[in-house]
């Protein structure tokens, strides 16, 4: 599957309701979804009809999965990721995703929460991974965790497949799978804080500051001092770990909001240069002719 440079589409429940529901005679045994909560059993074929939508997409909910066997290649958060099986997957709201490559055969098993899912935490309550804080994660993990994983998943499954089942039991078994994720990110985060360079453990504060910020923040400046570093010592040890300026990371963000902008909403140009905090209507137009060739009417339209 090839990567698209078109901009990220919302990719909710409605949409892949309205996605699959001309297929569902032919998937029902794989997956259910509903308003709230969605589910894949094994086969990823609602994977692959959903992924067909012309990526990339946007993310507003909660996905967590296991890669039981195969491997996914694709772009998120604008990092390359190479996931590979006995990993366990987790996309949060604000991602966005952009399928490359999957395996021939693949086999996943994992749920997706919206919105309107009752979550039983308290305020302040929220798993660390869940909290916002954490956009992403896909670690490769010991086949007990995979097991478990698995097994909550399954009894999820087998739940929501009952004629009348019960609400609350539902909600523990999700809020149960959370933590396990939770943990398995924790323990994951403190390996890295012990073994990773000090250059990598910069660059992934600044990704994770550039995704969060880029919309209103495009100097490397304000990275820099909420980083608590210099701008020149920020700008080299970002080149160092990625072999990729800072500033093209701002921009190369900066540019996917803008294009989301143009082609899904009908603000004007001069609202979407205020949005984004540029100075005037014409220093962003010379801005986004810069970064991509064309001019935003011209994106806008299709004019290509």
């Amino acid at each position: 599957m090839k990567h698209s440079d078109s901009p990220p589409k919302l990719m909710g429940f409605a949409q892949m309701q309205e996605i699959l529901e001309p297929h569902i005679a032919g998937i029902r045994k794989n997956i259910f979804i509903s308003r709230e909560l969605a589910i894949v059993h094994g086969n990823p074929q609602a994977l692959r009809l959903v992924m067909r939508q012309h990526p990339p997409f946007s993310i507003n909910d909660y996905r967590m999965g296991i890669l039981v066997r195969g491997e996914i290649h694709a772009n998120i958060n604008l990092v390359e990721k190479h996931i590979g099986e006995g990993s366990v997957v987790f996309i949060g709201p604000g991602t966005i995703i952009s399928p490359i490559a999957f395996s021939e055969h693949l086999e996943v098993y994992g749920i997706g929460i919206s919105s309107e899912f009752p979550l039983p935490f308290a305020a302040g309550q929220m798993p660390f991974a869940f909290n916002g804080q954490v956009r992403d994660f896909q670690i490769e993990v010991d086949e007990s965790n995979i097991c478990t994983a698995r097994h909550i998943i399954d009894t999820i499954w087998h739940i929501v497949h009952q004629k009348d089942y019960n609400r609350q039991t539902l909600t523990a078994l999700v809020a149960a799978l959370m933590h396990l994720y939770d943990g398995i990110y924790r323990q994951h985060a403190d390996w890295l804080k012990a073994s990773r360079s000090r250059e990598q453990t910069i660059f992934d504060r600044f990704l994770y500051l550039v995704n969060q910020y880029s919309q209103h923040e495009h100097q490397l400046l304000f990275y820099a001092n909420k980083m608590c570093l210099s701008e020149r010592y920020l700008g080299t040890t970002v080149r160092k770990a990625s072999g990729t300026t800072a500033k093209e990371w701002i921009d190369r963000s900066l540019i996917v909001r803008i294009k989301v902008e143009l082609r899904h909403s009908n603000k004007s140009i001069a609202q979407i240069s205020e949005e984004m905090d540029f100075p005037n209507p014409s220093f962003f137009c010379k801005y986004f002719k810069r970064m991509t060739g064309m001019t935003a009417q011209e994106f806008r339209t299709g004019d290509l």
